[in-house]
């Protein structure tokens, strides 16, 4: 089943690089009494996610944290090393993005966005979209129709339901 308006987030484990090293992140706990921006890609240095959809979110940060959103989050199905590389070769990073990894696709799955595209060597990846999270309860979501599009799930877009 695909998540919707007014769903709760599933419980699912994510992973971030810390201090010290790899560390678990579950998302729903992490969302209580927060109201975050979550948005996912299919991939860490595909072409669109890499040129449109973090950059879009980076662009548009500070005008989120105006309108209360507490924190940006980046799911994508790789693993956190790749995470914290192509945040910080992105600027995500250092915007204060954070990247959450879902290497095993438990959290896709859950959500119902993972997807398969064979010819492009994308296995168990993640739909494009963009969420907002309000205290774990999807209150927006945007999903793109094509995983090589940047529309809908872009942080200019997202930003129009604050």
């Amino acid at each position: 089943m695909t998540i919707a308006l007014g769903d709760k987030l599933p419980q699912a484990d994510l992973v971030k690089m810390g201090s010290d090293g790899p560390e678990t992140v579950s998302l729903a706990d992490h969302a209580k009494g927060k109201k975050l921006v979550v948005f996912a890609v299919p991939g860490a240095f595909t072409p669109t996610c890499h040129s449109a959809h973090v950059p879009s979110f980076i662009r548009t940060k500070d005008q989120f944290e105006a309108k209360g959103i507490d924190e940006i989050i980046c799911v994508a199905v790789n693993d956190p090393f790749v995470l914290q590389a192509w945040g910080e070769s992105t600027g995500a990073t250092a915007a204060g993005i954070t990247m959450l990894g879902d290497a095993q696709s438990t959290f896709t799955k859950a959500m119902g966005m993972d997807f398969d595209a064979p010819p492009a060597g994308l296995m168990g990846r993640s739909k494009r979209y963009a969420m907002i999270v309000d205290d774990g309860k999807v209150t927006a979501l945007h999903v793109e129709e094509s995983p090589g599009v940047c529309e809908v799930s872009g942080g200019e877009a997202l930003l129009e339901e604050l």
